[in-house]
C-alpha cells in the first residue's frame, strides 16, 4: 500500500520558499543600509556649523553652509582644478588606451601575453605608485630627473613646482589606469562583427575610412562606458594626489577629495567638509545619468540598424 504523503508538512515548505527571496536580498540590504547610513550623516553635517575645535558653536545653518561654499573663491579653485585633472587623465588614458587596443586587436599568443603584461600597472596600488613616482622624481637620485637631465632639463621640478605639479600626478594616473582603458576597450574590438571588416578589406577600402567610420562608431558604446568608469573615479581621485603632494604646491592640486580630507582632518571643520562632499555626490550622479542616457540612446541606435 502506497504512503499517503504528509499534507500537514507542506505549508511550512512552501514557507520557507516564500522568505527566501527576502534571504537572498539581505546582504544586499545591509549593504545598502551601510551606504546610506554614511550618506545620511554626511548630508545633515553639511547642513550644520561643526567645528571640532569649537563643539559649543556648533549648530543648523540649513543652506546657508552651501551659500558660503559657492561664494568662495576657494571653492572654484577646487572646482578649476578637479576639472582640469578629471579631463586630462580620462582624455589622455582614452587615446592611449585605443591606441594600444588597436595594436593588439588581432588574437595571438605575443599579443595575448603583451596584454596581461601590461596589466601590472592596474595591480600596483596607486599610493604606492605615487611613492615610486616621488622617488623617481628626486632630483638628486631619481631615474625620470636623470633621463630628463640628459636632454637638458636640468631644473625641472615635477611635482615641487605649481606649473609641473599637475603634469606629474596626471602622469602617475596615466601609468596606473591606461591598462584599465585598454582592456576594456580590446574586448570591445574583439567583440566586434567582422563581417563589415572583411567586407571593406575584399573592397580596398583605405584604413582610415575603415576607423573613422566602421571601427568607431562601432565602438562607442565601448568608449562611453569605459570613459564614464574612469571619469567617475578620477573626479574621485585622493590617494595619487595626497601620497604626492597633499594637495601642494599651495592650492595647485587641491581637489575635492584631498580638499574635503584636509579641512576634516587638519581644520577639523566638519560642516564644511560634509559640504563638500555633498557637492562632489551631485556632480557625480549628474555625470553618471547623463553618460548612462548617451550610453542607451547609443544602444537604441545600434539595436534599430539591426
Amino acid at each position: 500500500m502506497a504512503e499517503i504523503p504528509d499534507i500537514a508538512a507542506a505549508p511550512p515548505a512552501r514557507a520557507g520558499m516564500r522568505a527566501l527571496p527576502y534571504l537572498l536580498s539581505l546582504p544586499a540590504l545591509l549593504v545598502c543600509i551601510g551606504i546610506l547610513v554614511p550618506f545620511g550623516t554626511a548630508a545633515w553635517y553639511s547642513l550644520q556649523r561643526y567645528n571640532l575645535a569649537m563643539p559649543y558653536l556648533r549648530g543648523f545653518v540649513g543652506w546657508a553652509q552651501y551659500l558660503d561654499l559657492f561664494t568662495d573663491p576657494s571653492f572654484w579653485q577646487t572646482v578649476k582644478v578637479s576639472a582640469i585633472y578629471t579631463g586630462a587623465t580620462v582624455g589622455v588614458e582614452l587615446v592611449l588606451g585605443l591606441a594600444i587596443a588597436l595594436l593588439l586587436r588581432e588574437r595571438s599568443w605575443f599579443n595575448n601575453f603583451v596584454s596581461v603584461a601590461l596589466l601590472l600597472p592596474l595591480m600596483t596600488a596607486p599610493a604606492i605608485a605615487a611613492l615610486m613616482f616621488k622617488l623617481m622624481t628626486n632630483p638628486n637620485f631619481g631615474v625620470l630627473s636623470w633621463i630628463i637631465g640628459k636632454f637638458g632639463a636640468t631644473d625641472f621640478r615635477w611635482a615641487s613646482a605649481p606649473s609641473s605639479a599637475m603634469f606629474t600626478v596626471v602622469l602617475v594616473d596615466v601609468w596606473v589606469y591606461t591598462p584599465f582603458m585598454m582592456i576594456l576597450l580590446l574586448a570591445g574590438l574583439r567583440s566586434l562583427p567582422q563581417q563589415p571588416f572583411e567586407a571593406a578589406r575584399l573592397d580596398g577600402v583605405p584604413a582610415r575610412f575603415v576607423f573613422f567610420r566602421i571601427t568607431l562608431p562601432m565602438l562607442t558604446p565601448y568608449i562611453v562606458t569605459a570613459s564614464l568608469f574612469r571619469l567617475l573615479d578620477s573626479i574621485q581621485q585622493f590617494d595619487i594626489i595626497y601620497a604626492m603632494t597633499q594637495g601642494g604646491p599651495g592650492d595647485s592640486l587641491l581637489v575635492f577629495q584631498v580638499r574635503a580630507y584636509l579641512e576634516f582632518f587638519q581644520y577639523t571643520n566638519v560642516g564644511l567638509s560634509a559640504a563638500l562632499m555633498m557637492v562632489l555626490w551631485a556632480i557625480t550622479y549628474a555625470l553618471s545619468n547623463l553618460f548612462i542616457k548617451q550610453w542607451l540612446k547609443l544602444r537604441e541606435r545600434t539595436h534599430g540598424a539591426h
